[in-house]
């Protein structure tokens, strides 16, 4: 069953890759990035295919009154399977080369969920947040879209067949109702837990289905042929595309999505969709031969951009917007090729029989179960990136951290022979919480807890309310709240915390309890996935001697210094320290010598401080909490 070429169609496919590829980019025009809300070229990508399966499915129901599985499915594998199973394989000896062991583990792990179309599954359970920094290094994150995608092909040809046999009459009526469904459950979901709404095929099912509805309109009521209203075939198809556009432009990693707000690209495509006429001047841009050719190698564009850009970020390449533009044309190449010698070639059955399909890709599959079940029980080839006391895999720092992080925070009552002390906040606030901890023996009369929370929902323990999100104020929180006699705030600030410290602050001093606040926790410059030191010890392939020590504790020092962000940050804290006059301890203080111009990065036993850009490992707090006794910085006299 063939389906009429529309070009124009291509023409959108190439609108939403280009999307997604320069949203991926991440290029910085004068420290402005655009194309922020580039992501809803998936959200594109979902409507034409839910209108493309649709079509397929109905046309061969109105024509011949059955519908084969068998064909269906076929097609389906020789769209996807080839070419994608083709780019994981190659991009495996990349791994090897660029990635970390536990890094490494993970990309095994993510290839193997591809291939059972789960690893959208997979991003959400192990607490990825897509569009977060750690997730541009994720080689095959951009598969959770197309796991969507199969689950959606395997509910969905059952449902429109159990429908069309027993409620044909109803079966618009029915599209429509499970698409506000989806929608309302969207919106909500994406607010109360962002990870579900943004992966889970039961919050993206109204985008296919919005394609859906445009599909049983056009098959049975031929609207869209029969709709020939010239003045609103002229109008609606750019008001489609300025829609996307608006939304590629002014969508960021904090609206909402998807949720109602996304109903404008949708409502966007499916007005191009509909209204696409020969004489219309959006159809003619979107059918002209750069917008075809781009679409016709998209899916390839997809599938080889975010591996690409992951190994070039792990690779310590320059990321200027020249070498970013290189880095394209490369994806570009690599397109066409797997589009001419891959994708092209497997879709025709004169080509590539079934028979010879089923074989290549068994094949296939069996090497990449292989290779990867290797690399999971090799442990990601581990030793590959320790030198002496240092393991260049923040991975491995972030495992220790974790652990500790189950067993550090002890919540019996608090001892009120000793001064309990409650530091509230996120990971920094964990962070500053193990520096104590750490050295619990030099702070005999203190009692140090730890409340896990951003500062702004602090104002849920003066109201009957959730903590954050849908997790719940707990007893034990509560009553180490109401037993600390000091609470200093430690955290991480976001913007909602920026705008709520200051009624926070007024709550808080209401009670007789001692308040303190710290400045943000000083920020050092890093190289994808690496820092400072991991960068010297990558390039020189052994560790720093003391007089090379010397001079990258400089370059830590001015890396902090120039932190512009963190310097605006801290200078609100300290205002509003002044405002309600309570104290504020500097966390840069204890890390750093402000008259010899340096920070330290390795302990007395020259182990790595700081994993990351600003977290601690293990060893780093037990170090640093020994220097802020040794200086007396917590002085809470």
């Amino acid at each position: 069953m063939k389906l009429n070429y529309r070009a124009e169609i291509d023409g959108l496919r190439a609108l939403a890759v280009t999307a997604v590829i320069f949203y991926h980019t991440q290029i910085d025009i004068y420290d402005e990035k655009y194309f922020k809300g580039g992501f809803i070229g998936v959200d594109v990508f979902l409507v034409i295919s839910g209108y493309l399966i649709t079509l397929l499915i109905l046309k061969e129901l109105q024509e011949t009154g059955k519908f084969s599985f068998k064909i269906f499915y076929e097609r389906r594998a020789r769209r996807i399977l080839p070419v994608l199973f083709v780019v994981m394989l190659i991009s495996i000896p990349f791994a090897w080369q660029f990635l970390l062991p536990t890094d490494f583990i993970d990309f095994a792990k993510s290839i193997l969920y591809s291939i059972g179309f789960t690893s959208n599954l997979y991003f959400h359970f192990t607490g990825l947040e897509y569009g977060a920094g750690d997730g541009f290094l994720k080689p095959f994150l951009h598969t959770w879209s197309l796991s969507v995608e199969e689950q959606f092909y395997i509910i969905f040809p059952l449902l429109i067949l159990f429908i069309y046999k027993f409620f044909k009459k109803k079966l618009l009526t029915l599209l429509i109702i499970f698409l506000l469904i989806s929608l309302i459950m969207a919106h909500i979901t994406s607010g109360n837990s962002p990870s579900i709404g943004f992966y889970f095929l039961h919050t993206r099912m109204w985008e296919l289905l919005a394609g859906s509805v445009l599909a049983y309109l056009e098959i049975k009521y031929k609207k869209r042929k029969n709709f020939n209203n010239q003045s609103i075939n002229q109008i609606l198809p750019p008001l489609g595309l300025a829609l996307i556009i608006y939304s590629v432009i002014f969508f960021n990693n904090n609206t909402l999505h998807p949720s109602f707000y996304t109903l404008y690209p949708i409502i966007g495509t499916c007005l191009i969709i509909w209204f696409a006429r020969k004489d219309e001047i959006i159809t003619r841009l979107l059918s002209s031969k750069l917008f075809v050719s781009i679409g016709l190698i998209s899916y390839s564009l997809y599938l080889w951009h975010y591996p690409v850009f992951a190994f070039f970020r792990y690779s310590l390449a320059s990321g200027s917007l020249v070498t970013k533009i290189l880095v394209i044309l490369f994806i570009v190449l690599a397109s066409v090729f797997t589009y001419f010698v891959i994708e092209k070639p497997f879709r025709q059955k004169k080509k590539v029989s079934l028979y010879f399909l089923v074989i290549f890709l068994f094949g296939i599959v069996i090497n990449l179960f292989a290779i990867n079940i290797f690399i999971i029980n090799k442990n990601g080839f581990d030793k590959r990136y320790v030198f002496e006391n240092i393991n260049l895999d923040n991975g491995f720092y972030r495992k220790e951290r974790l652990n500790f992080k189950k067993t550090g925070n002890d919540l019996k009552l608090p001892n009120n022979k000793r001064n309990n002390i409650l530091i509230v906040g996120n990971s920094h606030g964990q962070d500053f919480f193990n520096l104590f901890h750490q050295n619990k023996d030099l702070f005999p009369e203190h009692n140090f807890f730890f409340l896990q929370t951003e500062i702004s929902c602090l104002k849920n323990f003066f109201i009957d309310k959730t903590l954050c999100g849908n997790k719940k104020v707990s007893k034990d929180d509560l009553l180490i709240f109401k037993k600390s006699n000091t609470i200093i705030l430690s955290s991480r600030l976001y913007p909602e915390d920026l705008e709520q410290i200051d009624k926070i602050l007024f709550k808080l001093k209401e009670t007789d309890k001692k308040i303190i606040l710290t400045t943000a926790a000083p920020q050092f410059k890093t190289y994808g996935k690496f820092t400072h030191v991991d960068k010297f010890i990558l390039s020189k392939k052994r560790l720093p001697n003391k007089i090379e020590i010397k001079i990258l504790e400089k370059e830590y020092f001015y890396s902090q210094k120039n932190d512009k962000h963190n310097m605006k940050i801290n200078n609100f804290l300290n205002s509003i320290a002044i405002k309600h006059n309570i104290k504020i301890l500097n966390k840069t203080a204890y890390h750093c010598n402000f008259k010899m111009e340096k920070c330290n990065f390795l302990t007395n036993e020259g182990k790595k401080i700081n994993f990351d850009r600003d977290h601690y490992t293990i060893a780093g707090a037990k170090y640093l909490g020994k220097l802020i006794y040794e200086k007396k910085w917590l002085n809470l006299n």
